[in-house]
């Protein structure tokens, strides 16, 4: 096979597809940090703060599957081109948003075209680099986005939003035409033949999944027994449950069940959604806490940000090399527990607190517990899998990850809401709020974060039934490794 860079990944290609990387990342994390000012401009309600995160998460994880089979089908590069291309027209679309449900929806095609692109861009790096140095540093490169993301767009999201909170999404379209054009320019197509898609199951899916969350997120809105709240509910189970049966009668299903033949693979997809929930309603509720309740500004709140990632990062190089010695039940378990109980220490924080040492402490245990966590349960996911189902068990697993967090913020935020009311609390503008309404609406977000912590205990409890042992992992991370080089 004929790769285009044998030498050194350093070069166009490298830059086209870790910006699509970086580009999927950003836009996840600048999105909450505008929020508050979004709620100013646009009046947005708590269920449509909730909605702009959810309505690009949920078709982002339900339809990432179903992109994956598409470049398989239809050629990595030329989805990849579509998928960006349709990015960056929805992007500009929601920096042109006039309203609640033109910014919504737009966030939903945003979504839609992340997961054609970002299922074929780590493809492409194994496609594109020759197996050897040029491949491994193109990994890295590529590996890198997520953290430089993570960082970046806390302060590039808050800088922005402090100038326009347009032009969050508007810098995309930028960007998207340049990784278009480079796309053109330098990727080489891939092998593909066209396969059974199972379009049926990814719609089925992530509308299931939807229903459920639009009943949960908008029950306060209509009133829990609101024939629209009960429809939605109803609806979505009937979609789930004919999800599960329809998958077994497709002959190349999205999730194939023979995939979940084992009870520690099982316990770890449901510790993976877990920890998801947690981490992505965490990062939601504490970005509203720091500018409305202690009222920083969107780049003080970003700057604030940056120990929970840098703990993170410590905690994915620690855990990396305990994974190997110690067992993953212990490894994990000791995560949640610090996990918990930096959340429960955080659920009891008020207008009062201070960053230093207070918020700075808490954040960066917070961040390490996280990064713990990330880097033990996907391999857990990998152990005692063959080389041929590394890829679909990783992605499954990322579907997982990524539907975490629009599932939690859509759940958790009428729950937030519904403790702001009960004590005389307003969900409107911060700006127009008293004392009192300001410490409601705080008392709302600590909440949130205490129902994190019992989630975080239940995943610590559910990780001390894993049996795998650290041996085990090694392997799982041996042959991951002998995958993405191959």
């Amino acid at each position: 096979m004929q790769y285009p860079v044998t030498q050194r990944a350093f070069g166009l290609a490298i830059l086209v597809l870790s910006g699509l990387q970086l580009m999927v990342v950003l836009d996840g994390t600048v999105m909450i940090l505008a929020l508050p000012r979004l709620q100013e401009e646009m009046g947005l309600s708590s269920s449509g703060s909730a909605w702009t995160v959810t309505a690009y998460g949920l078709p982002f994880a339900g339809l990432m599957l179903l992109g994956g089979r598409l470049g398989d089908s239809f050629g990595r590069k030329r989805m990849l081109i579509l998928g960006v291309a349709f990015f960056t027209f929805a992007s500009a679309l929601c920096g042109m948003a006039t309203n609640e449900a033109m910014l919504i929806g737009a966030r939903a095609l945003q979504g839609t075209g992340a997961a054609i692109a970002a299922p074929t861009a780590f493809a492409l790096v194994a496609s594109t680099f020759a197996p050897g140095p040029a491949r491994n540093q193109a990994i890295a490169i590529f590996g890198s986005m997520v953290g430089i993301g993570s960082v970046g767009g806390l302060v590039i999201g808050g800088a922005l939003t402090e100038l326009n909170w347009r032009w969050i999404f508007w810098i995309n379209v930028p960007i998207g035409i340049l990784i278009v054009l480079g796309a053109m320019r330098e990727l080489r197509d891939t092998e593909h033949q066209r396969i059974t898609l199972d379009v049926r199951g990814a719609i089925l899916g992530t509308a299931a999944i939807a229903s459920i969350v639009f009943a949960a997120t908008e029950g306060p809105v209509y009133g829990w027994t609101s024939p629209v709240i009960l429809t939605a509910l109803l609806g979505g189970a009937a979609l789930l449950i004919v999800f599960v049966f329809a998958e077994r009668w497709v002959p190349n299903p999205l999730l194939p069940w023979s995939l979940f033949d084992s009870r520690d693979r099982v316990i770890s997809f449901a510790a993976i959604f877990l920890a998801s929930g947690v981490l992505g309603a965490t990062t939601f509720f504490v970005a509203l806490f720091l500018q409305n309740v202690l009222g920083y500004s969107p780049l003080m709140a970003g700057l604030g940000s940056i120990p929970f990632t840098v703990g993170a990062g410590v905690g994915t190089a620690v855990a990396s090399k305990a994974a190997m010695m110690v067992s993953p039940r212990w490894l994990l378990f000791s995560a949640a527990i610090l996990l918990s109980s930096g959340l429960l220490f955080g659920s009891t924080l008020d207008q009062t607190a201070e960053y230093f040492p207070t918020l700075l402490i808490l954040l960066s245990v917070v961040g390490f517990a996280v990064g713990t966590t990330i880097v033990i349960l996907p391999l857990c996911v990998l152990v005692g899998v063959d080389m041929a189902n590394i890829g679909p068990l990783s992605a499954i697993g990322q579907m997982f990850m990524n539907m975490g967090t629009p599932v939690a913020v859509g759940v958790l935020s009428p729950v937030a809401a519904s403790r702001t009311l009960s004590l005389g609390g307003s969900t409107g503008k911060a700006a127009d709020m008293d004392t009192a309404q300001i410490a409601a609406l705080g008392s709302g977000y600590t909440l949130v974060l205490l129902v994190c912590a019992i989630g975080t205990a239940i995943m610590g409890l559910l990780a001390l039934t894993l049996r795998y042992t650290p041996s085990q992992l090694a392997q799982a991370q041996h042959t991951q490794e002998e995958a993405e080089r191959s």
